[in-house]
């Protein structure tokens, strides 16, 4: 695991930014495409914008393919989708070809979107070890990451694999890679910044493991990288 620890959200941004350009361009070097899974929220939403602005001539988005690591059970028209948001900061701005973008199909209903999405990324994959070159992550106040949330049942599953869940501290039912198929990735990226996340920063980074409580503490992948500004890094003993 590296930390990388800037001293603001834009330095954040920027060195995450050049670490998706670095990963992309390796693995179309060695497989000619780059399978990445994205996050939703704020925080990618700048990422997003920040890789159209700086990177729309840099890397060849054309042999990108473009999965989610969780999804709100909501239309993909919805303003709460993670496709939406993706589509209306990524791919739509950057003409991204829509066979290369795979949407949880959440109109089949919960259980059946995560049986359909294992299957496409397994398809992807041509039934071999699904293993992403790059996953990008957020982390909750509460230690979640993807819909990885605290005390649910998803956090014992052992395959590497998409399930569904109804997480009752949002009301909502959710889809999500387990944590297997998050650690079968290549790279994975955690993207965290702000003073909110310090305590949970601390809990998955330096507290005794306790999953249930912190699932994040589950991501441990071959080649896990943080990237922290100084305020969510702020409870952190060791640097």
């Amino acid at each position: 695991m590296k930390l990388n620890i800037f001293n603001t959200d834009t330095e954040v941004l920027d060195s995450l930014a050049g670490y998706f350009a670095q990963c992309a361009a390796e693995a179309i070097e060695k497989n000619d495409r780059f399978s990445v899974a994205l996050s939703g929220g704020s925080s990618p939403k700048k990422l997003h914008e920040l890789l159209v602005k700086e990177c729309r001539d840099t890397i060849e988005w054309e042999k990108i393919y473009f999965f989610f690591g969780d999804e709100r059970d909501v239309p993909l028209t919805d303003s709460q989708s993670n496709y939406l948001m993706a589509k209306q900061t990524l791919f739509d701005p950057l003409g991204i070809d829509p066979s290369h973008v795979f949407p949880v199909q959440t109109s089949l209903g919960a259980e059946e979107a995560a049986k359909a999405y294992t299957l496409s990324v397994m398809n992807y994959f041509d039934g071999e070890n699904a293993s992403f070159d790059l996953v990008i992550l957020g982390l909750g106040d509460n230690s979640h990451t993807a819909s990885l949330f605290p005390h649910t049942s998803v956090l014992t599953d052992e395959t590497a694999s998409v399930q569904a869940l109804y997480i009752d501290e949002v009301k909502m039912n959710r889809i999500t890679f387990t944590a297997p198929l998050i650690n079968n990735a290549h790279h994975i990226a955690f993207l965290v910044y702000g003073e909110g996340k310090a305590e949970a920063v601390k809990h998955i980074l330096e507290d005794a493991k306790d999953i249930p409580n912190y699932p994040a503490q589950l991501i441990t992948g071959a080649d896990l990288q943080w990237f922290l500004d100084e305020p969510a890094a702020s409870k952190l003993e060791n640097k």
